[in-house]
């Protein structure tokens, strides 16, 4: 710890701007009818994705107790779910979530999410509302889509529909000096984020991701008839701004997909955690058709202000914790 560094890491100029943002966005929701709600960021369970690293805490209920383990959620996406199932309605939040070891000009380990839901709304509307409120934000007003296939045809002249793992691994290669071997979704993984998205200008909606990469989307089939994902993420010169599903109600797939999670999990040599079995059970009871997206607050900050630090739109950033 560092006792010189009491001073802010944003200006006070700037947290008076963060704050009235914070307001339009708010206030953008209750045009809307969207209701706020405000789930624990502490929970038993933790997200099983084998690229995010939760931060574990230890709870006793008086000092000579045994210890219980919490996990920092690094979305609200589980219990909002469960809230869903319980018939809440459209929901949003906004709070703070967690991600050990993300640090950097764009991360910071604890960041404000903004996550929402809209029933009746499939990843294709969904993407609508949120060009309305990116513009609503930043003042960008012209929103580009391309569907994740013709992103590969035209930056790196890959179908990814008929390309071979081996061709995949080759052109990665090609581009970047690569050490290790990946599986297929790794080496898509690679190029997505080393060839394409460097090149990405203004604000780009990328859909249909392949059904591999669906996380908790349902799929969908592509105008050729290939099963896809119904996801999109947003991408702001070439930046991760948001990530959203036409979400996936099954409780049966859901099961499977946390379980091949930990599977995948235990073959990284990671950790096993306590799987979020309340969700599949909320699924089971009934899960409204919806579309769900998170979008990470501090960066939208970042764009509309023209910073290029996450600590500058931060009152206190990780170093200053």
């Amino acid at each position: 710890m560092n006792n010189d560094h009491w001073q802010p890491s944003a200006t006070l100029e700037t947290l008076k701007k963060r704050a009235a943002m914070l307001a339009q966005i708010r206030n953008f929701f209750s045009l809307r009818n969207v209701l706020e709600v405000d789930v624990p960021v502490l929970s038993q369970a933790a997200v099983c994705d084998p690229f995010i690293d939760s931060l574990t805490v230890e709870y006793r209920s008086f000092p000579e107790d045994t210890v219980q383990h919490y996990y920092l959620q690094s979305s609200p996406e589980y219990a909002m779910k469960r809230l869903l199932a319980a018939g809440s309605g459209c929901i949003y939040q906004m709070s703070k979530v967690f991600r050990n070891g993300e640090v950097g000009s764009r991360h910071n380990p604890e960041f404000t999410m903004l996550e929402w839901y809209r029933l009746g709304l499939d990843d294709q509307a969904l993407m609508d509302e949120v060009a309305a409120l990116v513009r609503c934000i930043t003042g960008i007003e012209q929103f580009q889509r391309f569907s994740y296939r013709q992103l590969f045809l035209h930056y790196l002249e890959i179908d990814i529909n008929t390309a071979s793992d081996e061709q995949l691994a080759a052109k990665m290669r090609e581009e970047v000096e690569v050490s290790g071997d990946y599986d297929r979704d790794g080496w898509l993984n690679l190029l997505m984020s080393h060839c394409i998205e460097p090149q990405l200008s203004g604000a780009v909606f990328v859909y249909h991701y392949p059904a591999s990469q669906s996380a908790l989307a349902r799929l969908t089939t592509d105008e050729d008839g290939i099963s896809v994902a119904a996801r999109f993420e947003l991408f702001i010169d070439g930046v991760e701004l948001a990530n959203g599903y036409h979400e996936l109600t099954d409780a049966v797939e859901q099961g499977k997909r946390f379980a091949a999670d930990q599977q995948l999990r235990a073959g990284l040599g990671l950790p096993q955690r306590p799987l979020e079995l309340r969700l599949v059970k909320a699924l089971e009871q009934g899960l409204p058709d919806c579309a769900g997206v998170a979008l990470g607050v501090d960066r939208l900050l970042m764009l509309a202000l023209a910073k290029t630090q996450i600590a500058e739109v931060l009152p206190f950033d990780f170093s200053r914790a």
